[in-house]
């Protein structure tokens, strides 16, 4: 489940463009809805990518439980295989 619905990704977005116009970092060489779409995909790419590795880490972490039954904790582990796995596939989280 996506941490940030559909409206607040469009609207992140339009922050983002419009902070870039205002400071004018931005020069447009196609139409500007191209350049927003191309800003929503990025951050909805960002969000899948990160919603693939918590499933990758529940996975990893469904494993260890069941070889060290007992004496694993979840809640701490989560995070530190979180960050291990987003160290090793390069993203920044």
């Amino acid at each position: 489940m996506m941490k940030l619905t559909t409206s607040q990704i469009q609207r992140l977005s339009e922050k983002i463009l419009n902070q870039w116009k205002s400071q004018n970092l931005i020069t447009f060489k196609v139409d500007e809805k191209v350049v927003l779409q191309t800003i929503t995909d990025a951050i909805v790419g960002d969000l899948q990518k990160e919603e693939q590795l918590d499933r990758d880490v529940n996975a990893l972490m469904d494993q260890m439980e069941r070889q060290h039954e007992g004496q694993f904790q979840r809640h701490k582990m989560f995070p530190m295989l979180k960050q291990k796995l987003a160290k090793e596939r390069k993203i920044i989280l």
